[in-house]
């Protein structure tokens, strides 16, 4: 399907999904890497305590904070060049 037929779907309300391989499919940026850091383990113990008490799991509130994390460095460089 070319490009424009596709616009020209969309544009009229059909299901474009129909036409799309979304077994392909991957969001922007959200590629991931493997990477093994080591904590000590008062650091390990107080992560496990969080991800615990907010009900996810330990990589999952690393992910969550370390995102959190690099955004307001982002803005802040942003903000200030």
């Amino acid at each position: 399907m070319k490009a424009s037929d596709f616009d020209k779907e969309f544009d009229e309300g059909n299901d474009i999904f129909a036409n799309l391989d979304l077994s392909k499919a991957k969001r922007t940026m959200q590629t991931t890497k493997r990477v093994n850091v080591d904590f000590p383990e008062w650091m390990v113990d107080s992560l496990d305590r969080e991800a615990s008490r907010v009900g996810v799991t330990r990589q999952s509130i690393i992910k969550v904070w370390l995102a959190e994390r690099i955004e307001n460095i982002n803005h802040h460089h942003l903000k200030h060049g």
